[in-house]
């Protein structure tokens, strides 16, 4: 059994990965319904949490539905970041994350997300300040380094464990790499066999099969794994993994009819969070990773980015249930390329 703190999460936890402009409630909610574990807010800025900012109170939002839950906080200062904490304590989810693994400019150039990896006095000091601010259990995500000269996640796993974090999810990127070529499994699986380290250890990067998760599991004898880009439009991910894991067979694909049945449902929890208006703009970035794979489909996407009511959208998906009825998807799925995965996510992680 796998315990981040006093919360259980079963042999082999499956992880959603905090995903920004992605991994909301309404996200977070077909993905729970379709097997995620442990599910992750959006990363929110400490400053913006002190300065009350409306866009990063609002991520604050978590529903009894998707227990367990954890919020996940980024920032480069202690004093920030233990406030944010505090603040963050109130909401009530399950556990508080922070961040050190953000790749992006904007974030790196405050010394926040892997900009932190350049200093790691720093990063442990600003770790163990968020850990004395609250009560939840405090949780890191990472990268293996700055660049391929300093992969220190080892000495990292080390300190931020002796101060107080209950479980580590390590991307197996470099923060130079970005999200290009290939993840480096190597080193979180030393990271794991470490005979000091007794807290869980999470994997990310390029899971996106079911044999990939076995395979980190088997290989590098991680606690689970976190999954970002390959449930973006397809939270099946998730049960089909589990299934094969117990079983060693794979579950069909989702039908088109399924698929249209789960956006649908995305929609209407985002209309319900956020509105009519913000609800049904925010969706349209959605459809294209939901309808992937159908062929001749730009016409129905495009007919979708124009909707302005649910009702009009759900009949152009009805149209599209229709249409390609008939249509079966094959098992595989190809990892979504940067390009595209920087298009939906904004600042994944």
């Amino acid at each position: 059994m796998v315990k981040i703190g006093d919360i259980e999460l079963g042999e082999f936890p499956l992880l959603l990965a905090p995903m920004e402009d992605v991994s909301d409630p309404p996200f977070r909610a077909v993905c729970k319904a379709n097997g995620a574990d442990l599910m992750y807010s959006e990363f929110i800025s400490s400053e913006g949490l002190i300065r009350d900012a409306i866009k990063s109170r609002q991520k604050l939002d978590i529903f009894d539905y998707e227990r367990p839950v954890g919020i996940q906080i980024f920032g480069g200062d202690e004093e920030p970041m233990a406030m944010a904490a505090q603040i963050v304590e109130v909401a009530n989810p399950d556990l508080l994350d922070i961040n050190f693994g953000c790749p992006v400019k904007k974030v790196t150039c405050k010394g926040a997300g892997a900009g932190i990896l350049k200093d790691v006095p720093k990063m442990v000091r600003l770790t163990e300040a968020v850990v004395k601010a609250t009560r939840l259990p405090v949780t890191v995500k990472t990268r293996l380094g700055w660049d391929d000269d300093t992969k220190n996640i080892e000495e990292v796993a080390e300190r931020l464990q002796d101060v107080g974090i209950k479980a580590l999810t390590v991307h197996g990127r470099t923060r130079t790499q970005m999200y290009k070529g290939n993840a480096d499994w190597t080193l979180i699986g030393k990271v794991k066999n470490n005979p000091r380290i007794h807290i869980p250890i999470f994997g990310n990067g390029d899971i996106c099969t079911p044999e990939q998760a076995k395979a980190a599991r088997e290989k590098y004898g991680i606690d689970g794994v976190m999954i970002g880009r390959a449930a973006i439009g397809y939270p099946w991910i998730f049960n089909e993994i589990r299934h094969y894991l117990r079983t060693g067979a794979h579950l069909p694909p989702p039908t088109v009819a399924e698929r249209v049945k789960v956006c649908k449902q995305h929609l209407r929890h985002s209309i319900s969070w956020k509105g009519d208006v913000v609800g049904i703009l925010e969706m349209r970035r959605h459809y294209t990773n939901y309808l992937k794979g159908l062929p001749h489909i730009k016409e129905f996407r495009s007919q979708l980015v124009t909707c302005n009511t649910a009702v009009a959208v759900e009949e152009v998906l009805d149209a599209v249930a229709l249409q390609y009825k008939d249509h079966i998807f094959e098992r595989t799925m190809a990892p979504m390329a940067e390009t595209d995965m920087v298009a939906a996510c904004g600042f994944p992680d």
